[in-house]
């Protein structure tokens, strides 16, 4: 087996492989499609497996480069989608029972054809929390993602299969959402790298909403590298998404070697130092020290961020669902069902504060990048639970495991930062995560801290054994 058709390849490695004709995207494409076949029964990450697509494109690839044609940045390179995405040809399931009965989509998201248009082969839809509203990777209808670092743990969600799949070696990169923290909790469980761009710079044009006011779209891939490759791919203007930002895109590929040096790095205490196990803070030293940051800094008002930030995600969540809610009850996950009924009966006098709380505390929070450039914080506030778990035990008090999953995640996509989570290896066990969060529209400075801690070997990404 090539190197570069094995589980461990970047899409960095198979782009260049597959540019230089050292290995055709054919050869790529079926070994990422026998280890779906050997692993996917046991970690259930794919829900769709298009091996015929795939294969079609991988030859499209092939013929272009034997024309003397460009391949693309992305050449070769296999990827897989939360099944959130529309895929042409099937419904958009969005990990619910309910949306199975919709029209098949036709044709696939935005950020699938830009994937592709790079040059990258598409192979799928990934298994994920039912409509969103999750961070644990189970899902009621599909059953659990799985870990491959544990496959009794959770891949945490809810782009639970992009994460498993990427850590399992099926594909190198896959595409997730983050809403309020979908990308980075997958990420710091399953030991991956995962980029949550600017609210409003990637299109989300062809996806499934879940909360418009937060949603983002995003990579998790093997390297800092990867994530800036795909981001750039999928950087550009889309009058289908009436929220995206009117900017140009601002490729970062250049700039991720520039290193760490010189910028202002802080680490966030208060809020992000109290709520979570001794490993999530001795990642975060470990990621700090590397960095040689030391200055302590507070978000004003955290925790209360995390609380405007569930009121709104709760009546958003509950008012695009009203009518499957009042019809379809039944064919809910409970769970899921039993929060959006709780979200319809917010009163409106609450989400309207909270909305006034949230342009209150991303004027304070901006202001704090007048002194700094960086901001690291846990990603979750421990390693990959059981599957099952139901409680988590936060400074001595026991609570319920899934909506605290998110205290570290929260307080940061409810004003749109980008972050750059990082893949942190302590011990032999399982992994931990670092948020490397910056100033909106900075992507550039969070994926450059990223892969300086990454080129120290601070962090990093290990593909799953078997």
């Amino acid at each position: 087996m090539s190197e570069v058709t094995g589980p461990g390849a970047t899409a960095t490695s198979i782009a260049a492989a597959v540019s230089a004709g050292e290995v055709t995207a054919r050869a790529v494409t079926e070994a990422a499609l026998s280890r779906i076949v050997a692993l996917n029964p046991r970690l259930n990450a794919f829900t769709d497996v298009l091996a015929e697509r795939a294969l079609a494109t991988a030859a499209q690839v092939d013929a272009r480069r034997a024309a003397g044609e460009a391949s693309g940045p992305l050449a070769g390179v296999p990827f897989a989608v939360k099944n959130l995405f529309d895929i042409e040809g099937l419904p958009t399931r969005a990990g619910s029972l309910i949306n199975r009965g919709r029209a098949p989509a036709a044709r696939d998201g935005a950020l699938v054809r830009r994937m592709e248009a790079a040059g990258a082969v598409f192979l799928g839809g990934l298994n994920m929390g039912e409509y969103a509203y999750d961070f644990t990777g189970e899902n009621a209808h599909d059953g659990a993602s799985r870990n491959p670092h544990d496959p009794s743990r959770m891949t945490g969600g809810s782009s639970g299969g992009s994460g498993g799949a990427v850590a399992a070696g099926m594909v190198p990169l896959a595409l997730g959402s983050d809403t309020n923290g979908s990308i980075r909790v997958p990420s710091a469980f399953c030991g991956l790298f995962g980029l949550k761009p600017t609210y409003g710079r990637l299109s989300r044009a062809g996806s499934f909403p879940f909360v418009g006011s937060f949603d983002h779209l995003g990579p998790l891939g093997r390297s800092v590298a990867d994530l800036a490759l795909s981001y750039d791919a999928m950087q550009g203007a889309d009058a289908d998404d009436p929220a995206q930002a009117p900017r140009s895109p601002e490729p970062v590929s250049g700039a991720i070697e520039d290193g760490a040096g010189g910028l202002r790095i802080a680490v966030l205490g208060g809020h992000f130092a109290r709520n979570g196990d001794p490993d999530c803070f001795a990642a975060l030293a470990h990621v700090a020290a590397a960095l040689g940051a030391e200055a302590p800094v507070e978000l004003p008002e955290a925790a209360r961020a995390r609380a405007a930030a569930y009121v709104i995600t709760a009546a958003e969540g509950a008012a695009l669902h009203l009518d499957r809610l009042r019809e379809r009850p039944g064919d809910f996950d409970p769970a899921t069902r039993d929060r959006l009924i709780a979200g319809a009966a917010i009163p409106a006098a609450w989400v309207h504060r909270a909305q006034r709380f949230r342009r209150w505390y991303r004027e304070r929070v901006l202001a704090l990048f007048d002194n700094v450039d960086i901001l690291l914080a846990p990603s979750t506030p421990c390693r990959a639970p059981a599957i099952g778990q139901a409680t988590i035990v936060m400074d001595g008090a026991t609570l319920p495991l899934r909506p605290n999953i998110g205290v570290f995640t929260q307080p940061i996509s409810f004003i749109g930062l980008p972050v750059c989570a990082v893949p942190v290896w302590l011990d032999g066990g399982l992994p931990l995560g670092v948020q490397v969060i910056a100033a909106p529209w900075r992507e550039d400075l969070a994926l450059r801290v990223a892969r300086a801690l990454e080129r120290a070997g601070a962090v990093g990404c290990r593909v799953a054994a078997g």
